[in-house]
């Protein structure tokens, strides 16, 4: 039987959920590797989740009513001999539409409205936290086939990029994949280039096309114990991400910087 006919939809929602065992984690994290497109679905569920918890929490160890006890309710029902079923199944239909309704235009509440910035981040992250853990799966096409790589990714994202040399900071390339794109950001897919030095420490590139409005952007900030650099133009975003001592990533972060704009670090300074 294949890995990818073991792992379903109800093992995915408990990986989203956190109720796997150690060995159904394993499986459908290495089932993740290989389908970018399923990864990025199942962090929107985590991110959902989260959501979620923080919307419900205050209220989630609140005793239920009273009058929401179902026993009661059966109680006062059959009491009642006026208690007009018909009603009722009218009345349930209607619920039933209406909470339909509710689900669909109210799925940005569900998951708040976040700048577009931030949504990048949290897909970069995500992907360096699932690919980097990878041995033989880390990235699709391996760093001896770099002008393959180059040509191909530029070309679904449509912008031209090539591969930073990190070289100098002790980073070689390891490959690079493509991301599925956000269907909250309009930057269309990404692509993600590992790097890993003689540590065997990894971070990751993770680009796309510029954002609608074409600005400018900086920021440095701290997810899930991973250090993320991100920053946009009016072509690309790019998201920096590693395990790295703040000054390390900056500085990783900056060389990305000069060789995808070939820009001068008082431009990179000033974003």
């Amino acid at each position: 039987m294949s890995m990818d006919f073991e792992v379903n939809e109800a093992l995915l929602h408990g990986y989203a959920d956190g109720k796997l065992t150690d060995t159904e984690r394993v499986m459908v994290e290495r089932y993740l590797a290989r389908h970018p497109d399923k990864a990025a679905e199942v962090a929107n569920w985590q991110r959902q989740n989260e959501a979620l918890q923080a919307l419900f929490a205050p209220v989630a160890g609140e005793p239920v009513p009273a009058r929401l006890d179902p026993h009661q309710i059966a109680r006062q029902r059959a009491g009642n001999s006026n208690f007009r079923w018909p009603q009722l199944a009218a009345a349930a239909v209607v619920l039933v539409a209406l909470g339909a309704s509710i689900g669909w235009f109210g799925r940005d509440a569900v998951r708040p409205a976040e700048p577009a910035s931030e949504i990048l981040v949290d897909s970069a992250v995500t992907a360096h936290a699932l690919f980097v853990k990878e041995k033989r799966h880390a990235v699709e096409v391996a760093a001896s086939e770099k002008d393959h790589l180059v040509s191909w990714l530029s070309s679904r994202i449509a912008r031209p990029i090539d591969t930073p040399d990190l070289t100098s900071e002790g980073f070689a390339l390891v490959g690079g994949r493509l991301l599925p794109a956000s269907a909250y950001t309009q930057a269309g897919p990404a692509a993600q280039l590992m790097y890993e030095n003689a540590a065997a420490e990894r971070v990751t590139v993770y680009i796309t096309a510029a954002l609608p409005d074409g600005g400018t952007a900086y920021e440095f900030t701290s997810r899930n114990a991973l250090d993320a650099v991100y920053w946009a133009n009016d072509a690309i975003t790019c998201t920096v991400v590693g395990d790295l001592p703040e000054a390390q990533m900056r500085m990783v972060a900056r060389k990305v910087y000069q060789q995808l704009t070939r820009l001068p670090d008082v431009n990179y300074r000033a974003l």
